[in-house]
């Protein structure tokens, strides 16, 4: 099979259900925002980094492929391939478990430190990016809600594991000052 069918050379794009959209619809662009940070973490994944943290970021990634397929899905009626509150529960789960590692916060933070630290917190920006970006698909089409909870979530785990990262190389979390 062929990587190029030429069915998109004039701008549009297929979905699931064989429906046809332009790649600037608000759909093509919150996925592909997904699909850009899910590519950062392969950026991060292709360090050295711990076992448990590498462990949870190959299972983001898979993650972050079913949202991109549940919003390339506009037939809500069709239930397969969707984001679950369970899911979304896995993540808090991790969330929990990094804090109870680290100093709680007193201030706002920098993005930063450690290399893969600072990679961790452009994966999550881009995440709120995406984030907003379902978000403004979800005022003009109906999604899965859970796309939009599981981004929030997600970013907020990004944030922990930056962190976390810092501290067990030695980091300190550097406050924001003005």
């Amino acid at each position: 099979m062929k990587i190029y069918t030429k069915t998109g050379d004039d701008g549009n794009t297929s979905l699931q259900g064989n429906y046809r959209i332009s790649k600037s619809h608000q759909r093509i662009l919150s996925y592909g925002t997904i699909d850009e940070a899910n590519s950062v973490l392969g950026i991060v994944l292709s360090n050295k980094i711990d076992e448990d943290i590498s462990e949870i970021l190959t299972q983001i990634q898979n993650e972050l492929f079913l949202v991109g397929s549940d919003l390339s899905n506009p037939d809500l009626n069709d239930v397969k391939n969707r984001v679950s509150l369970e899911i979304i529960n896995g993540l808090e789960n991790h969330i929990d478990k990094f804090e109870s590692e680290l100093e709680p916060l007193r201030n706002f933070i920098l993005p930063g430190g450690d290399l893969v630290a600072s990679q961790i917190h452009h994966a999550r920006t881009i995440v709120r990016r995406a984030e907003t970006q379902v978000v403004l698909l979800s005022d003009k089409d109906e999604i899965n809600s859970n796309c939009i909870k599981y981004l929030n979530r997600l970013s907020d785990l990004l944030f922990v594991v930056g962190r976390l990262i810092n501290k067990r190389k030695g980091i300190e979390d550097i406050p924001w000052k003005i």
